[in-house]
């Protein structure tokens, strides 16, 4: 219970049928790919595994889930390694070195606000990501 209250899935506990017991899944209730996410990082922190890779862990996520998840993320990452792959940059901001990559080979490497403040690849997409953010669809 403790490693789904940290991955953030009390919402989604309190609409199961059968809470913990549903059947997930073919037979049973089925659940978001941001769910899902939340389920599959709540059964990373119950393994306590000291290194921990996680690829694209907000790739399914609506902006709902992704807040959920990003916080399950902040969790997760206390007192572990964690290797993240991700394209959204809002999912490393917080990370303690971002490495960039561009046709496979490193070409920046930092945190968010340092390579924020090098004004190379990682400064013009996290520019266009917050173009991106502030975009709306009006009549």
């Amino acid at each position: 219970m403790a490693a789904l209250e940290a991955a953030q899935c009390g919402d989604i506990l309190a609409k199961l049928p059968n809470g913990v017991d549903t059947v997930i899944g073919t037979e049973g209730t089925y659940l978001s790919g941001g769910e899902q996410q939340r389920v599959a990082l709540a059964r990373v922190i119950l393994k306590d595994a000291s290194i921990v890779v996680l690829d694209e862990a907000t790739a399914f996520a609506d902006p709902e889930n992704e807040v959920f998840i990003q916080k399950a993320i902040a969790m997760l990452t206390k007192g572990r390694t964690v290797v993240m792959i991700a394209h959204r940059l809002s999912t490393v901001v917080n990370a303690d070195k971002i490495i960039v990559l561009d046709a496979g080979k490193v070409v920046e490497e930092g945190t968010h606000d340092e390579l924020v403040r090098a004004g190379g690849l990682y400064a013009r997409m996290w520019a266009d990501y917050q173009k991106a953010v502030s975009w709306k669809i009006s009549a």
